[in-house]
């Protein structure tokens, strides 16, 4: 499709569009100038008109304004989209495309939920596992063993992983490779500050984080303890509801942000923490989401004034010393909810610049979509592919020895793009390498640091299979 309709069309002019219930108004700010199009990961690999920011902004448009039905090639372009939101750093018009795509997709779960199998796993996952710490953790368990019992190298070994339905046996070494139960419990419920006090704040520990990347936590809370801030985490928090939001699972995603909030209120914390980039965009996005609830809307703007980035927060003040040498070589990929959705770029770099020893080279297209984007690489495996073999060709390019992020999303992505090629470059969250800096001289006001030779993650790629 190369003609795109105008936005000024006489049909609805004035009026206010929604799709499920949620305003897309937004897409009156769209001129069709075309600047998104380089950015937009998907455009630049498939060029198609539809795949782009500005045709799905027609699209969504379109389908709000009743000129169009919701039809499978129309849920096709909208389901390629990533929600990188690269295209809103590109905007000249602020056009809020992630709200457009969130309010989308919470329609086609309206209108085409999909086969039996689909919905299963959309139960399974939104919620039955997500939105219950408790169901998590029993779930962990069991990979847990599987991974561990010899299991999955027999599967991996005897071939018969290729006989799984679907595409499970696609998604399965995908699977972060998780830590210890000690690693995986909860935190204390207070981490108290190493020297004089900053500031009291509240930590995300998440869903998925705190599972299959519970010692992120653990490193998170030392590193803010470190430099003054008592740690609060508490112990009712659960899913904050970004995947359910991203998935167009609008109910659940309004209900868990309600919770959220209730919980981290009730801490009396002065700033709440987070760790994880999609978490930490949504949390920020709480008042917009909330917008329609009068009960809701002005309390959720003032939580979301509250809620900061690791890396933003820690980057206000120079980091506490002493901080100990780590002699790497190390490259840093921006999560996109973290550049495009919190517009932190700078931070990341400004912390690893403080730590003795450490050279940072730059990595092509650091900001691109590694491929991840929440649950997209396991429903858009071909796409996600691509983009995958794309970033991991770049950070090969830098002859890095590490790879810093933040998002758990993007490492695993990621580090098993790198084990598929054979790359030992390995895959390091931020918070993980401040850790290191500050491993020696002081003592862990948790569990002993990690053992830096070989962290039992996915992130270990000399001890990955």
């Amino acid at each position: 499709m190369t003609h795109v309709p105008t936005t000024d069309s006489p049909l609805m002019a004035g009026a206010a569009l929604t799709l499920h219930g949620q305003s897309v108004d937004g897409v009156h700010q769209c001129v069709h100038c075309g600047l998104c199009l380089a950015y937009c990961p998907t455009f630049s690999e498939l060029g198609t008109e539809m795949d782009s920011p500005r045709g799905r902004i027609v699209l969504i448009k379109s389908l709000a304004e009743g000129r169009i039905a919701l039809t499978a090639s129309a849920t096709r372009h909208l389901d390629l989209c990533l929600g990188c939101r690269a295209c809103e750093t590109a905007c000249p018009s602020g056009v809020p495309y992630g709200q457009l795509i969130e309010a989308a997709r919470a329609e086609i779960e309206r209108q085409r939920p999909g086969g039996p199998l689909r919905r299963l796993f959309r139960w399974v996952n939104f919620s039955l596992l997500l939105p219950h710490p408790r169901m998590l953790r029993l779930a962990a368990a069991g990979l847990r063993f599987y991974q561990r019992s010899g299991l999955r190298r027999l599967l991996r070994a005897s071939g018969l992983l290729r006989l799984l339905p679907g595409p499970l046996a696609e998604w399965e070494p995908l699977l972060p490779e998780l830590p210890s139960a000690a690693d995986r419990a909860p935190l204390p419920e207070l981490t108290p500050s190493d020297g004089p006090r900053r500031a009291r704040v509240a930590l995300l520990t998440g869903c998925i984080q705190q599972i299959a990347f519970g010692p992120h936590n653990r490193a998170t809370a030392r590193v803010l303890a470190r430099n003054g801030c008592d740690v609060l985490a508490p112990l009712a928090q659960s899913c904050c509801g970004a995947l359910h939001a991203h998935a167009g699972e609008h109910e659940t995603a309004l209900a868990l942000a309600r919770r959220t909030i209730e919980v981290f209120e009730a801490s009396g914390a002065d700033q709440v923490i987070v760790n994880v980039s999609g978490c930490g965009a949504h949390m920020k996005s709480y008042g917009t989401l909330l917008a329609g609830d009068p009960d809701w809307s002005e309390r959720a703007g003032r939580f979301a004034a509250t809620v900061k980035d690791v890396s933003e927060f820690l980057a206000q003040q120079p980091l506490r010393g002493p901080l100990a040498e780590v002699r790497r070589t190390v490259t840093y990929h921006d999560p996109c909810h973290v550049v495009h959705g919190q517009k932190i770029r700078s931070q990341p770099r400004a912390l690893l610049a403080q730590i003795p020893g450490l050279t940072v080279v730059e990595l092509k297209e650091s900001d691109w979509c590694c491929g991840s984007a929440g649950t997209y690489n396991l429903t858009e495996p071909e796409m996600a592919k691509r983009l995958q073999e794309r970033k991991v060709s770049h950070i090969a390019a830098t002859g890095a020895e590490w790879v810093v992020t933040a998002n758990p999303g993007c490492i695993i992505q990621i580090a098993q793009g790198l084990r598929a090629k054979g790359i030992r470059t390995e895959v390091r969250h931020i918070v993980e390498v401040l850790d290191q800096a500050y491993s020696y001289p002081a003592p862990s006001p948790l569990s002993s640091p990690p053992k830096w030779e070989r962290v039992a993650t996915v992130l270990d790629v000399k001890g990955a299979e």
